[in-house]
């Protein structure tokens, strides 16, 4: 069984509230009757998600008990041999996620889909902002690799952060670029839904045109070598979403993730 958690946390958000809804909104598209349990490969994959149901947090800014109760959430599952996929929530959910991972695997890839960086040293006086959970992976060595794609919001700051750790960043329009043969090792993947193209995914707080389509990210897991160990979807902001329209495509990720879980097991 694969273990599906969600976090409703959107304090570190800027701009906009709201993502704090998303677990719920992708839940009700993953047993939505306008569609059914299987992935694209005909794996029954909806009744291997174990729904534990949402981490308690007290959603503040900045709250180091917060993100300590996410890692043990996580911490909880991996222990217990499962592999997670976690349902946001805005993006700062991933740093504590992938401390626990930390414990785990000394040699983690983390591949991550989004518009932006998330490298700030921190934004706006908050070092857990959604903007920053990828550099504070990176200080606290999280992970070995770090591969960003779809990435179109970079600011000189943030290229200098991704110069500094070795990330490779690559934009939309350098998908092809992208070539997952190269990827070693077990493998955490991020979706921020804001990488995807707002013509097909609206439902974000952050609109950035010339995105993915939903189609490139299925392909992208697909091509993942695997072993795919955990994964998040965040960043869904059901306030802004047009006839359940994102959620939908959410729901169909973690469709497809679990697909690529299940059909390529983890080390051990």
């Amino acid at each position: 069984m694969i273990s599906l958690l969600g976090v409703p946390l959107d304090a570190n958000s800027s701009h906009l509230m709201g993502p704090a809804l998303g677990p719920a909104a992708i839940r009700a598209a993953l047993h939505s009757g306008s569609g059914n349990h299987s992935s694209e490969a005909s794996v029954e994959v909806v009744d291997q998600l174990d729904d534990l149901g949402d981490v308690a947090v007290a959603n503040e800014r900045g709250s180091h008990p917060d993100a300590d109760a996410i890692t043990a959430a996580i911490d909880e599952q991996l222990a217990a041999g499962r592999q997670v996929i976690t349902l946001g929530g805005d993006h700062s959910i991933t740093f504590p996620i992938l401390r626990s991972f930390r414990k785990l695997h000394d040699d983690l890839t983390v591949v991550h889909i989004d518009a932006h960086p998330d490298l700030y040293d921190d934004l706006d006086g908050n070092p857990l902002s959604h903007a920053s959970p990828f550099a504070r992976a990176l200080e606290a060595g999280c992970m070995t690799s770090l591969v960003q794609l779809g990435i179109r919001t970079a600011t000189p700051h943030q290229r200098e952060q991704a110069a500094r750790w070795g990330v490779t960043m690559l934009s939309s329009r350098q998908l092809d670029e992208f070539d997952p043969s190269t990827l070693s090792g077990p493998i955490y993947l991020s979706v921020d839904l804001d990488g995807l193209d707002p013509s097909v995914a609206p439902g974000v707080s952050h609109h950035e045109p010339g995105g993915l389509t939903v189609r490139e990210v299925l392909d992208i897991i697909d091509a993942l070598p695997g072993p795919l160990v955990g994964a998040d979807v965040v960043e869904l902001n059901p306030t802004r979403d047009l006839v359940d329209m994102t959620a939908m495509v959410g729901a169909k990720l973690v469709k497809e993730i679990a697909a690529a879980m299940v059909l390529r097991a983890p080390i051990g």
